[in-house]
């Protein structure tokens, strides 16, 4: 988190001294938050993706997320406490759903339909049948 920034006068969706914009670091990409009101709701439309390389960062970051105030979705996909959507998608499951082998492909692509977070050792059975 860095620094904070508060409105210097009202506004249609708050006040003189609320919180309007935040400046902060996501994985090493400087970000800018904006308080938009109660108008303004977070929606499956946007979405941070991060490509994991194992399991166990596949693990951790779905449990930082979902464990702490968020909520499980499909094939990959959780929200966190502020209902921002992620992806925690393992580079394992790309190449796999990117298999020149079509059968493949869609093989791994079914697995991944039919979970929560991704399992890369299930996708990679699924991938060679």
């Amino acid at each position: 988190m860095g620094a904070v920034h508060r409105a210097p006068g009202d506004y249609p969706a708050g006040r003189q001294g609320d919180v309007s914009t935040v400046e902060f670091m996501l994985m090493g990409i400087p970000c800018l938050g904006l308080n938009g009101g109660p108008a303004c709701r977070h929606s499956e439309a946007f979405s941070f993706q991060v490509a994991t390389d194992d399991q166990a960062e596949t693990d951790r970051l779905w449990h930082a997320i979902v464990d702490h105030g968020g909520q499980a979705s499909e094939c990959g996909w959780c929200k966190d406490k502020w209902g921002v959507s992620w992806q925690i998608t393992p580079r394992a499951l790309m190449a796999a759903i990117a298999d020149p082998d079509p059968a493949a492909a869609r093989r791994a692509f079914d697995a991944m339909m039919r979970m929560r977070k991704i399992d890369i050792a299930a996708i990679e059975m699924a991938r060679r049948g």
